[in-house]
C-alpha cells in the first residue's frame, strides 16, 4: 500500500479504521469514545512482534511491550528543561508494590502486588514471576544478552520465599541487576497461558508469543494487523501505576505510514496525535506554522561520534587522533547536519573530567595550529590519505559532515575520500574492524557511565566501534560495575571520561534531539531510555 500527501485520515487511517474513527471497522464499544480518549500515533516503522524478545523485533515493538507488559520494576521521571526523561536512578515497583535491597547489595526481594491480575483475569502468583525470570536468562531470545550486563544469568538465582514473594541472588552487588529488570526484555508473563503454547522444541513458546500476549499491562490488544495496524485498549484492571492510576486513554491506535512526508501531513492536518519520526527538515516548519506541538528533546543516553579504528594505521597513533580532533570544525558541522538541534558534546576546556556524568561535554575544540604541530610530532608533517565513511541511513547528517571533515582536515594535509556505504556492508566492515576512519551512534538503555564505556570503550567486541584497548579503563570499567561504594565510583567514572578525553578513540560530537511532534492538546511526552512512547504518560488537555 502506498501513500501520498493527498490523503487524509479517511484515506490513510480510514482504510483500516473505518473513516474518521467511524464504527465500519471499529467494535461498538470503539466508536461510542469520543476523540479526547483515542490517541492515534503514525510512524514509519512496524511492530513485527508482540514479544519484544523475539530475535529480530523492531524498536516499535519494545515500545508496545512496555504498554501491554508489566516488568517487576520500572524507571520513575524526572524533569530536564522542563521536559519529561527516564531516571535511571529512581527505580519503583511495577508488578512489584514492593522492592528491597540488601545491605550488601546481593539479594533482592520483590514483593508482588495482591490485586495483580493477568489480562485473562486470574491472579498474579510468584510461580509466573520465577517463569517469567528463568525464560528472560535461558530463552533463545534477546532476553538473556541484556540481562547478563546485570548479572542476570541462570534460573538458579531466582526463588520463590513466599505466597507473593520472589527473590534474586547475585554473586556479586551488580550496579545494574535491578535496572535491567526494568528494561523491556524483562517482561513478566501469565505462564499458565504461555505453557499452554509451548513445545519440546519450545519450551517458552517464543513462536506463540510473537503473535499473541499473556500480559497483566496498562493496555491490552485488541486486534493486530502486522505491518499495517495494531489497536490497543485499556486494561481497566490495571493496578501498576505509580498511585494505581489507570492511563488516560482508552485506546491507542498505532498506524504504520511509510512516508515521512505524509505523517507530517496527518499530523499537521489533526488527522494524528503524535509522531516521533518524521523528517529532521519538516519540524522547523511544522513549528513555523503553529499546528502543532513539538516536544525537542536530546537523547540522554545517545551519543553520535567520528570514529578511530585505534588498531589501524596511522589511527594507532594518539597524536594522530589528537590532530585530526583538533582540525574539526565541530560548530560548522553541528549547524549544517544537525541544524544546532541536540546537545553539544564538544566545546569543553577541562583536562580533568569534571563530573562523572556520562556522555558530557569534551574538550574537543577546533585548533588548527595545534592540529599541524601535532602531525608533525607524530610523523605526519606531509600528512597522509585516508577515507572517511559513513551508512546509507546517515546519510541526512553525515554528508554534510563529510564535507566539511574533507575540507577541514586538508588543511593540515590529510586528503579524505568519502565512502557512503550500505547500511549491510557497513555494519559487516564495522564488526570486522575494517573500517579506518568512519561515523556512527550508540545509545545505551542503562546510561550509568560505566555501562557506557562497558559497552563502547572495552573488550574486543562489535560495540568497541574504536577497537580502543586501554588497559587502565579495562580495568576500571570492570570494577566499576561492583562498586559499592558512591566516591569511589565517582572516582572511577572520572578518571575513564579523563582518559577518553586525552586518547579521543572517539570524537563525540552530540546528542541528536528527538523530536516528538503532537495535537497541541496532547500532553505528558516522556523521553524513555528504549526511544520510543510510553502510552501509559500520556494525557489529553
Amino acid at each position: 500500500m502506498t501513500f501520498n500527501r493527498r490523503q487524509g485520515l479517511k484515506g490513510v487511517l480510514g482504510a483500516a479504521v473505518g473513516g474518521a474513527m467511524g464504527s465500519a471497522a471499529l467494535p461498538q464499544e470503539a466508536a461510542a469514545q469520543t476523540r479526547a480518549e483515542t490517541l492515534r500515533h503514525v510512524m514509519g516503522g512496524t511492530v513485527n512482534s508482540l514479544d519484544p524478545t523475539a530475535p529480530g523485533s523492531t524498536r516499535e515493538s519494545y515500545g508496545v511491550a512496555m504498554s501491554v507488559y508489566d516488568r517487576l520494576a520500572s524507571f520513575g521521571r524526572k524533569q530536564l528543561d522542563g521536559n519529561w526523561v527516564f531516571d535511571l536512578d529512581n527505580i519503583r515497583g511495577e508488578l512489584a508494590e514492593k522492592v528491597e535491597r540488601s545491605a550488601d547489595g546481593r539479594t533482592l526481594t520483590f514483593h508482588l502486588r495482591p490485586d495483580a491480575t493477568w489480562h485473562d483475569g486470574t491472579p498474579v502468583t510468584a510461580e509466573d514471576i520465577k517463569w517469567s525470570l528463568d525464560r528472560a536468562v535461558l530463552a533463545r531470545s534477546l532476553a538473556p544478552s541484556q540481562l547478563s550486563s546485570g548479572s542476570l544469568t541462570k534460573a538458579e538465582q531466582f526463588s520463590i520465599t513466599g505466597p507473593r514473594t520472589v527473590e534474586v541472588k547475585l554473586d556479586q552487588p551488580d550496579r545494574l541487576a535491578l535496572a535491567n529488570l526494568c528494561v523491556p526484555f524483562a517482561i513478566m508473563v501469565n505462564s499458565t497461558l504461555a505453557k499452554k503454547h509451548a513445545t519440546s522444541d519450545d519450551p517458552w513458546a517464543l513462536a506463540w508469543m510473537k503473535e499473541n500476549t499473556a500480559a497483566s499491562g496498562a493496555y491490552m490488544v485488541e486486534t493486530n494487523r502486522p505491518g499495517q495496524q495494531l489497536i490497543l485498549k485499556r486494561n481497566e484492571a490495571w493496578k501498576g501505576g505509580a498511585g494505581g492510576n489507570l492511563p488516560f486513554f482508552k485506546r491507542i491506535i498505532l498506524q504504520t505510514v511509510p512516508e515521512a512526508a505524509t505523517r507530517s501531513n496527518l499530523m499537521e492536518r489533526g488527522d494524528a496525535d503524535l509522531s516521533i519520526d518524521l523528517a529532521s527538515s519538516d519540524i522547523p516548519m511544522l513549528q513555523q506554522r503553529g499546528k502543532v506541538k513539538v516536544v525537542s528533546i536530546p537523547a540522554t543516553n545517545a551519543f553520535n561520534a567520528i570514529v578511530f579504528n585505534t588498531q589501524m594505521a596511522p589511527f594507532d597513533n594518539v597524536k594522530v587522533r589528537q590532530a585530526i580532533a583538533a582540525a574539526i570544525p565541530y560548530g560548522d558541522i553541528f549547524q549544517a547536519a544537525q541544524f544546532n538541534r541536540g546537545k553539544a558534546l564538544f566545546g569543553a576546556h577541562w583536562t580533568e573530567a569534571p563530573s562523572s556524568d556520562f556522555p558530557q561535554a569534551m574538550p574537543l575544540n577546533l585548533d588548527l595550529d595545534r592540529a599541524k604541530s601535532l602531525m608533525a610530532e607524530a610523523g605526519h608533517a606531509n600528512g597522509f590519505a585516508t577515507t572517511f565513511s559513513f551508512a546509507t541511513s546517515y546519510a541526512p547528517f553525515a554528508e554534510p559532515m563529510a564535507a566539511l571533515v574533507k575540507e577541514s582536515l586538508a588543511k593540515i594535509g590529510i586528503d579524505v575520500t568519502i565512502q557512503k556505504m550500505p547500511d549491510s556492508q557497513m555494519a559487516t566492515m564495522i564488526t570486522e574492524k575494517r573500517v579506518p576512519f568512519f561515523t556512527d551512534s550508540g545509545t545505551a538503555w542503562l546510561p550509568a557511565p560505566d555501562y557506557f564505556f562497558r559497552i563502547y570503550f572495552t573488550r574486543e567486541q562489535r560495540w568497541n566501534f574504536s577497537s580502543w584497548n586501554n588497559p587502565e579503563v579495562n580495568a576500571l570499567a570492570a570494577a566499576a560495575r561492583f562498586e559499592t561504594d558512591p566516591a569511589t565510583y565517582d572516582a572511577a567514572c572520572k578518571r575513564m571520561i579523563t582518559l577518553l578525553g586525552d586518547q579521543v578513540p572517539q570524537i563525540m560530537l552530540w546528542q541528536a534531539n528527538t523530536d516528538a511532534v503532537m495535537a497541541a492538546d496532547v500532553n505528558n511526552y516522556t523521553y524513555w531510555f528504549h526511544r520510543q512512547i510510553d502510552y501509559r504518560d500520556l494525557k489529553r488537555g
